[in-house]
């Protein structure tokens, strides 16, 4: 389904920005409406979402041997709304979302690290790779449900 780093990447961006949608609609309806269950199911699907994007953003990153400024751009994209879309355009236009999944090892001296064997370990199982960063998501999710909203 994700055959490449760009088309996992800007489906996350584009959920993200609709995660944005979800969660401002959900406010809008708990101010004129008095709809708490709004805010709490829009900001669940957010915040599940962001945290995805942002998995999602560290792996792309990894594969694609971005340097911190990049990761840092795209990461912190998440937290200003709708802002996942340009980040997205701007590493696109600026090559940082081509190419394919480094699955292979191609002789290059910076694929000699551990972490690299690792990490191309992982892709060549997509699969159990997805449901581990899932997992990871959800488990990190449910720690900060149980600790409750910002501000509280």
């Amino acid at each position: 389904m994700f055959r490449t780093p760009l088309t996992l990447f800007r489906t996350l961006a584009f959920a993200e920005a609709v995660s944005w949608t979800l969660l401002i609609t959900g406010l809008i309806l708990r101010a004129t409406a008095g709809l708490d269950v709004a805010v709490s199911i829009g900001g669940g699907i957010h915040g599940f979402v962001f945290l995805s994007y942002a998995a999602t953003a560290v792996v792309v990153a990894k594969n694609n041997r971005w340097r911190p400024w990049p990761t840092a751009v795209a990461v912190v994209s998440a937290v200003i709304p709708y802002a996942t879309i340009p980040a997205e355009i701007w590493l696109k236009r600026t090559g940082r979302l081509a190419g394919q999944w480094r699955v292979a090892e191609t002789g290059d001296p910076r694929e000699q690290a551990w972490h690299d064997r690792f990490f191309r370990t992982l892709l060549r199982h997509p699969l159990l790779f997805g449901l581990a960063l899932a997992v990871g998501v959800a488990v990190v999710f449910a720690v900060l449900l149980i600790i409750g909203p910002p501000g509280r």
